[in-house]
């Protein structure tokens, strides 16, 4: 791990996080378009960077390639660093992966940051043909070995687990650095795993601050180091007062939610949730309502987490129009006083 993956003195990052998430009433063509109209505003508006979600089969999430996404808009940007948050690694041959994140990271001048995850047991892995095993945890760090393996080793990698066995190749192309890798963890295990490893955290949006508080305290204890790089993730939303706020998520935030519920289980059983009860917690506990106020919840994290690294989900206005207004008010009155506070 390199010092590029923790930010220098204390800097405050800021990326957008994008799922690309179908609201009512739009296509999924429309939906990744404006996407990318998304992570260009971000750049305009001076975000350090974007992350991009993965998922299959559901419209909660309409791209289903982190990378090949990234590689878009790395191709349409020019200062902003993109992530993966995260590339299901449990559906993927790790040195595929690694191969495809170093074809971005040299063609992009080092604009690349990869997240990966172990995702959850949907029908993902009986339609990708990785099977209910690859799910497991030793299985998921068997993979994340040999994703290392292909980044820093010495120009060559061979598997010799029990899931990856093959000779040793070259690889190609050869990483110019040594990439950061993150790992979005959900589980305890996952936790230890990145922890071991000496890897950093992606933390989602469905924890607190002190749940997540817990989560980087618990990956000091099991010997992680790098505190400053872990990445945490909000749902933001800056309006002229809470209430206005407030009032459009919750006009906005169940038709989409509700999407997620289209996840389907390997065994056939479906994700539940109550999408009202949801959409409630996250307004009590993410940077909503006026710039201040976003400023004030954001700082509270930086405090208590010791993360130095914001991934602001800015789609949840659910129109363009909205949208783009938000990452622009975002840039304007929230991300300077977070930098300089």
């Amino acid at each position: 791990m390199t010092a590029e993956t923790g930010p220098a003195g204390g800097k405050v990052v800021v990326g957008a996080f994008l799922l690309a998430g179908q609201f009512p009433g739009v296509g999924h063509g429309d939906t990744l378009r404006t996407a990318v109209a998304y992570a260009q505003a971000a750049e305009r508006a001076g975000f350090d960077g974007v992350w991009l979600a993965e998922h299959h089969f559901v419209t909660y999430g309409t791209c289903p390639s982190a990378l090949a996404m990234a590689g878009f808009i790395l191709g349409g940007t020019s200062r902003l660093r993109v992530g993966t948050a995260a590339a299901n690694l449990s559906v993927r041959h790790p040195v595929a992966l690694a191969e495809e994140a170093a074809l971005l990271d040299a063609v992009s001048g080092g604009r690349f940051d990869l997240g990966v995850a172990r995702g959850g047991p949907w029908a993902d892995l009986e339609v990708f043909g990785t099977g209910l095993d690859r799910y497991a945890p030793d299985a998921f760090a068997e993979a994340v070995d040999l994703l290392l393996a292909t980044f820093t080793g010495a120009g060559t990698v061979c598997g010799d687990g029990p899931r990856f066995r093959f000779r040793d190749v070259p690889v190609v192309p050869r990483p110019e650095r040594a990439l950061p890798v993150w790992i979005a963890a959900t589980s305890p295990s996952t936790v230890d795993l990145a922890a071991a490893r000496g890897l950093p955290l992606l933390l989602g949006m469905h924890d607190t601050d002190a749940g997540k508080t817990d989560v980087i305290r618990r990956h000091a204890q099991a010997g992680g180091a790098h505190g400053s790089a872990h990445v945490s993730a909000h749902l933001a939303y800056v309006a002229d007062s809470t209430e206005r706020a407030e009032g459009v998520l919750r006009a906005t935030l169940p038709g989409w939610l509700a999407r997620a519920g289209e996840h389907v289980r390997i065994d056939g059983t479906t994700l539940t949730r109550n999408v009202a009860d949801y959409v409630e917690h996250l307004l009590a506990v993410h940077p909503v309502g006026p710039p201040g106020r976003c400023v004030q919840r954001l700082a509270g994290t930086l405090a208590g987490t010791g993360a130095r690294r914001l991934l602001l989900m800015v789609e949840a206005g659910g129109t363009p129009e909205r949208t783009i207004r938000n990452i622009e008010r975002l840039g304007a009155e929230v991300l300077p006083a977070l930098r300089t506070a």
